[in-house]
């Protein structure tokens, strides 16, 4: 059985995340579209998908699509699809809406007669109906409006693929595991001497970056300790689906390694550290990271062997996210904004702490300042655009040599 999928993904991360299936899945075809990719594949490429994407943020398995005008199109759509073969009337179902230019009025509408088509149904064809369950549905439902175009989907995962299943402990503005993963996508970092070298993070909040990172460096793919809603689903609840799905961890698990590099995090509040120790042993990369207490503007770099490049990345804090802490003077609450003066003296330190090492340092930062490398006295040789929520960034890649960027 083949399987129309799309993969949705933060905006800006389409080329990476085509990429990442191209190493998931060799020879797949496959096709960015405005916030996500679409392939075809079979059930063992459905299953690879979810253990071992770290962009994606959700599976969607396409069911139907077809225009429409009005909600009894919509009805209409739901009705073609066979679900007897899906779910019986013991399982549950919830049904989100998403729509872009939609004529339709009430999106709530529209999900209530998809839901409606579905119970009418199971009822006609089974005698029962299944009932709603809007936190933990067998049978996860997204119903996509586009202006004249609707698409209706399964999504296969059920909880958003960020929830890794480590993260218990968190700050006031956690990154997301799928951005965290699509920073070091940017930057080339595989977690080999060749691919980045040593990473440290400096404002490392709950650890996403520098766990992401380790397992990265680890082998140990971002599925691998979840389950995901696909696997109640009659397709894919038989015998022979099951021994598939454990096969596909089973070779995942056989990928997992010892780190070739480095990997090193810090962050001045220690109730942060303790959060980030936590989550990294849940993660199973307790090992593969070295945690510090100290402020970003003091610490001095990582001691790196002279042959070993090192990557620094953070996420540091700005105004819509949270109060700057350490040496920068706290913002009032009636201020959130960064301090103006962190920046400049960040990359001051970086140039007296980082600049001497033999192989180099390259620094990347992810902020919604577009004018950060004025701010930072630094010529930032690339920026890529990258969405953190609702907020537009750049990410900003630093090369940390001695002396004036004009020099």
């Amino acid at each position: 059985m083949r399987w129309r999928l799309f993969l949705p993904c933060a905006a800006g991360v389409e080329a990476l995340l085509c990429d990442e299936i191209g190493r998931l899945l060799p020879g797949t075809p496959v096709q960015a579209r405005r916030g996500g990719v679409s392939l075809a594949t079979d059930s063992a490429g459905l299953m690879a998908l979810h253990i071992g994407s770290r962009l994606a943020q959700r599976v969607l398995l396409e069911v139907a699509g077809a225009d429409y005008r009005h909600e009894d199109d919509l009805y209409a759509l739901a009705r073609r699809v066979d679900w007897a073969t899906w779910i019986t009337p013991r399982h549950t179902l919830r049904v989100d809406t998403t729509a872009q230019r939609s004529p339709l009025r009430s999106l709530n509408f529209a999900a209530l007669r998809i839901k409606d088509a579905v119970c009418d149904q199971l009822r006609e064809t089974a005698g029962e109906r299944p009932n709603v369950d809007t936190r933990h549905p067998d049978l996860p439902l997204l119903l996509h409006l586009g202006p004249q175009r609707a698409t209706l989907y399964i999504d296969a995962s059920g909880e958003a693929l960020f929830k890794r299943g480590w993260r218990e402990d968190k700050g006031d503005a956690p990154l997301k595991e799928t951005l965290a993963a699509a920073m070091l996508a940017a930057a080339g970092w595989q977690g080999t001497p060749a691919e980045g070298g040593a990473l440290h993070d400096p404002c490392c909040g709950s650890g996403t970056i520098a766990i992401e990172a380790a397992q990265i460096a680890c082998g140990i793919a971002p599925g691998l300790q979840r389950r995901f809603a696909f696997e109640r689903l009659l397709p894919f609840a038989t015998p022979e689906m099951r021994a598939l799905m454990q096969r596909q961890r089973s070779l995942a698990q056989a990928r997992v390694h010892a780190p070739a590099v480095p990997i090193s995090a810090s962050d001045v509040s220690f109730r942060m550290l303790d959060f980030a120790r936590r989550n990294a042993q849940r993660a199973g990369v307790a090992h593969a990271i070295d945690f510090h207490g100290g402020d970003a503007l003091e610490r001095p770099a990582p001691v790196l062997p002279p042959e070993l490049p090192g990557t620094v990345m953070l996420n540091p804090p700005y105004g819509e996210r949270i109060e700057v802490a350490g040496k920068a003077a706290r913002p009032s609450a009636e201020d959130r904004d960064t301090p103006s003066d962190f920046f400049p003296r960040l990359a001051a330190h970086w140039k007296r702490a980082y600049t001497q090492h033999p192989a180099g340092w390259t620094a990347w930062v992810l902020s919604p300042d577009m004018k950060l490398p004025g701010a930072m006295r630094l010529k930032a040789s690339l920026r890529v655009p990258m969405w953190n929520g609702p907020i537009e960034c750049r990410l900003y890649r630093f090369e940390l040599v001695a002396g004036s960027a004009r020099d």
